[in-house]
């Protein structure tokens, strides 16, 4: 059988097939490697910073009310701490796995004395934060001491 001068040139039927079957198994390579490049830009993405979220931190509310601090986290990082009585507005700076909090304006309102100390206590720990990370939908602050944030599922 004779083969035509195409792109194979004068190749025997062996080095045609040897072609082929070079050809096929760069695409499987090349399938697998988009394939598990997105498996590992999707888990980057699920361990990223958690941009445009509320997070509500893991702690029992104190006794007498049913609030507990959360963190409402919007695109570019700008944020309200909602506290244990006032909510400060906020800045996250985020570059890589550190973290630095820039704190603004609080509201003013009275509470039981009890809830002003625990804000002014989360503020003082906030503002020692820097680093972060995620494990699964928990968003781990550390910096003198550690506080765990839960992603809101509705």
């Amino acid at each position: 059988m004779r083969m035509s001068r195409g792109i194979m040139g004068s190749m025997s039927m062996r080095s045609v097939t040897a072609y082929r079957f070079g050809c096929v198994r760069n695409c499987v390579v090349a399938l697998a490697v988009c394939v598990l490049g997105g498996i590992v830009a999707a888990d980057a993405a699920e361990r990223g910073f958690p941009y445009n979220s509320e997070l509500m931190m893991d702690a029992k509310p104190l006794r007498g009310s049913k609030r507990v601090p959360m963190l409402v986290i919007g695109a570019k990082g700008e944020a309200k701490i909602e506290g244990w009585c006032n909510n400060v507005e906020a800045q996250m700076v985020v570059a890589a796995d550190t973290l630095t909090i820039l704190t603004g304006a609080s509201t003013e309102q009275q509470c039981p004395a009890e809830r002003m100390r625990a804000d002014q206590d989360l503020m003082a720990v906030l503002m020692e934060i820097t680093h972060w990370r995620r494990e699964g939908d928990v968003l781990m602050l550390r910096g003198t001491k550690t506080l765990r944030f839960r992603t809101m599922t509705n």
